[in-house]
């Protein structure tokens, strides 16, 4: 019998048990989940003013999400205590109304840690919910769905809106117009991009990206380039980027979440590139990103795109 019309928390008689894990293996288990929540312009505004009159929303709430992870098991009746190895939550804005929120979790067990991770992202968007309904109850929790699974015996699930990359490199540059000197780590900064970086600022298009696969296609052509020779930040692997909807959230393995808000550019100005090539791939196939959430990133770490 398919997994899909399996129903592992019934026995043959139709009543409902807890599955017994006992003779499992233990491996190693991850799960991401993202919750949404409408919140409104006003309360968004607060939030980003810390002027909420019940305090620091962002904390309280990754709080609550972190200590509702490690109480699944006596919220959902039929799951399993786990041993949690890390919880981590990351909210933020998403354009001027909305709240957006990945949680991770991870385990070395003998049963997933889905529910772990959606609890958690569910959670934080209850409590935000709570501090945020007296400057509008209006308020509405939009989504709570798993992305991405690894470990046990069915293996790696993603979500159908959803793709795996990988960085491949960094770079940044001091002056605009000019290529970008690769780096293998960079910290992204929430409204501005690349920490040090020249096209950083609080503007749609802080961070540029380039798959590896189009940087090939100019290789094929007998140029001599580099990470960065198309002032690319970020170079990619595994994804067609260019085929990514405008307002794709890409959620990166340390933490820090991207969201895509332009496909390609048109060029004033022809760049060295060009004229050695005949044709430049960047803006056709590059695309440009804002940063919702900042932190660390580095080369060899994956990254996972979600479609709103």
């Amino acid at each position: 019998m398919s997994e899909t019309t399996t129903l592992t928390h019934q026995d043959s008689d139709g009543r409902v048990k807890m599955v017994d894990v006992g003779q499992k293996q233990s491996t190693a288990r991850m799960a991401l989940a993202f919750a949404s929540m409408f919140a409104g312009e006003k309360v968004l505004e607060l939030l980003q003013a810390g002027g909420l009159a019940k305090g620091d929303a962002w904390a309280a709430s990754r709080v609550a999400a972190i200590m509702a992870a490690k109480k699944t098991s006596e919220l959902i009746p039929l799951t399993h205590p786990i041993r949690l190895d890390s919880v981590r939550v990351d909210l933020f804005a998403i354009g001027k109304d909305r709240i957006g929120c990945f949680a991770t979790a991870s385990a070395f067990d003998r049963t997933g840690v889905e529910m772990e991770a959606m609890v958690a992202a569910s959670t934080a968007m209850l409590n935000m919910y709570d501090m945020v309904k007296g400057a509008n109850k209006g308020a509405c929790i939009e989504q709570t769905r798993l992305v991405y699974k690894s470990g046990g015996k069915s293996g790696d699930w993603l979500s159908p809106s959803a793709q795996i990359g990988q960085i491949e490199k960094l770079a940044t540059s001091k002056g605009k117009g000019t290529p970008k000197d690769p780096c293998d780590e960079a910290m992204l900064k929430v409204r501005f991009g690349i920490e040090n970086d020249a096209h950083g600022g609080d503007w749609h298009r802080q961070v540029s990206l380039l798959g590896v696969e189009s940087i090939e296609k100019m290789r094929s052509k007998g140029l001599e380039v580099d990470f960065g020779s198309f002032a690319e930040n970020i170079a990619t692997s595994g994804i067609c980027l260019y085929e990514l909807p405008v307002g794709t959230l890409m959620w990166c393995e340390a933490g820090p979440v991207m969201q895509v808000t332009q496909i390609g550019k048109e060029c004033h100005t022809k760049c060295a590139v060009y004229y050695r090539a005949g044709d430049c791939v960047m803006p056709r196939e590059g695309i440009f990103t804002i940063v919702l959430a900042g932190g660390q990133i580095k080369s060899g770490e994956r990254f996972i795109t979600l479609q709103m």
